[in-house]
């Protein structure tokens, strides 16, 4: 009850300051009207997960704020606008989104833009990978709806993963777009950033929309993991990009998308947009940054060495260099699997090196099963619990585990695991949790008690590893393991993304990179 009250004292709280607040600064200029919305998540299409409401963690009005540092009550673009936060979710990936869930929060997206328009400008922050069950291209759809709403007079500035797609619908409805330079995104909020900054010069200098859009599709579908900019040809290509965006005259801003690879929709295909005021420039760079994709296009490898799993153990079993990490990439839940597949912690169980208690010491990170985390908070810490983990949404590869061992440690209140426990088995150190959750920082295995950089391999449910996992690694290896974002593209369905496709056609001609110019907002389509 009190959460309800505080909720609708914060709603009335922000409605009221939104009408009552002066938009004028200390100069007595008026200030722009903005408003922020967006949804984010990457859905894989081959996993059988569905992603509900609850998952977006959605926020509404004032509790927007909360998701941008640079938008914090001190900092100085805070102070540019008229700020008017709509709703922003954001959900770990996985499966594709329930029409339901989806319908529930646009309708209030759209709801709160109508209550307080009219707007100069609209921040639009998406991922660009979402999949809505029964639905193409929600996000050209969600843009659509917002106009609908809106109008075509307010500028929309749109930031990107650049694991994103971007179709013509998207590209048509927005003027100004912009997405992240780095795999992994360690630019995330340096693009928002630049999204929002790119939106208020616009508005205030007048220039309003961008007179040119170029998108060129790129026929190349390929993972994150053989496209980090951490390497190259990555590292070069994506090099191109902030000379020609942020230097050149004419240019307001350009970006590489690499695309999702693991949704099957004519939009999934990497593309190259570039938006400005000088039709030469924004041509021209348009067409540099393709060509340039697609002649590099062979040369993308993994971000690291691969292997069978049983190839990576006999690696990494023997290997003096610890903690030795390997990349459980099949059911990776930063990418969109479902994170319950019990493939990989099957034939770790197996193994006879860690069956004894005094075996190498494996942190396996992590396995879903609320069951047996029940089990466990009912065994306490240092009791015994069996049971089985895992399987309950993605069992096409495996069956649920059988785990009996000592419970190390029970930690509740993370914000995507719920709960979590570390059963010890042999000496596996087995992280189930009451909700999936990728292990990315250090933190999230120090908090249970376990010391990752003391083990002698780390087995992290991912594809590339984040930063401060890569920063801990004495040694790494991805392991090609099955699962609904499986690394090998081949091995998965598609029916219905466009053909020929690079690596797919590996000898098809060379495509048509010439710009394509978008029609402004509320032109003709």
């Amino acid at each position: 009850m009190k959460l309800v009250l505080f909720t609708l004292i914060a709603g009335l709280t922000f409605a009221s300051s939104a009408k009552a607040q002066t938009t004028s600064n200390s100069g007595g200029t008026r200030l722009p009207r903005i408003a922020i919305a967006g949804l984010g998540i990457e859905s894989s299409t081959f996993s059988p997960a569905v992603t509900q409401e609850e998952a977006f963690h959605a926020r509404y009005g004032a509790e927007v704020f909360n998701a941008y540092p640079f938008m914090v009550a001190i900092a100085p673009l805070r102070k540019k606008a008229v700020w008017l936060p709509a709703i922003v979710g954001k959900s770990l990936p996985g499966g594709a989104v329930t029409r339901e869930a989806y319908e529930s929060l646009v309708n209030k997206m759209l709801d709160s833009l109508k209550k307080y328009g009219p707007y100069d400008g609209l921040y639009f922050d998406i991922h660009g990978a979402m999949s809505v069950i029964g639905l193409d291209d929600p996000e050209g759809d969600l843009i659509t709806r917002i106009r609908q709403v809106i109008g075509y007079k307010t500028l929309i500035s749109t930031s990107m993963d650049l694991h994103g797609n971007v179709s013509w619908r998207l590209a048509q409805n927005t003027d100004l777009m912009t997405c992240y330079r780095m795999a992994p995104h360690e630019d995330a909020m340096q693009t928002k950033e630049r999204a929002v900054v790119n939106l208020l010069e616009r508005i205030k200098s007048g220039k309003g929309k961008p007179a040119y859009k170029a998108l060129i599709t790129v026929p190349i579908l390929l993972p994150g993991e053989k496209t980090s900019t951490r390497i190259e040809p990555g590292k070069s290509l994506y090099s191109e990009v902030e000379p020609l965006a942020d230097h050149q005259q004419g240019i307001v801003d350009a970006g590489i998308w690499i695309g999702y690879a693991w949704a099957d929709e004519p939009r999934n295909h990497a593309a190259v947009m570039v938006v400005g005021d000088d039709k030469s420039s924004v041509t021209q760079a348009a067409e540099k940054l393709a060509l340039s994709f697609w002649n590099v296009r062979s040369k993308f490898d993994f971000v690291a060495p691969t292997g069978t799993l049983e190839q990576c153990l006999a690696k990494a079993i023997p290997s003096q260099k610890h903690p030795f990490f390997i990349s459980d990439t099949g059911d990776n839940p930063t990418a969109g699997g479902a994170g319950d597949v019990t493939w990989t912690l099957t034939q770790l169980l197996a193994k006879p090196e860690f069956q004894r208690a005094d075996g190498p010491s494996l942190i396996y990170a992590s396995i879903p099963d609320p069951g047996l985390v029940k089990k466990a908070i009912a065994a306490g810490v240092g009791g015994q619990v069996e049971g089985t983990a895992g399987a309950i949404v993605d069992h096409r590869f495996a069956a649920p585990v059988p785990l009996k061992g000592t419970v190390e440690s029970i930690v509740e209140g993370d914000k995507d695991a719920e709960v979590e426990v570390v059963v010890k088995v042999g000496s596996i150190h087995v992280i189930v949790t009451q909700k999936r959750k990728p292990y990315h920082k250090e933190k999230d295995f120090t908090r249970l008690g376990l010391e990752p950089r003391k083990a002698d391999i780390v087995v992290v449910k991912i594809g590339y590893l984040e930063p401060e996992l890569y920063a801990m690694q004495a040694d790494w290896i991805m392991a090609l393991t099955p699962g609904g974002v499986d690394q090998d593209l081949f091995r998965l369905p598609y029916k219905r993304i466009e053909r020929p496709m690079f690596p797919f056609d590996k000898d098809m001609k060379t495509p048509d990179l010439s710009a394509k110019f978008v029609p402004l907002s509320g032109t003709a389509k």
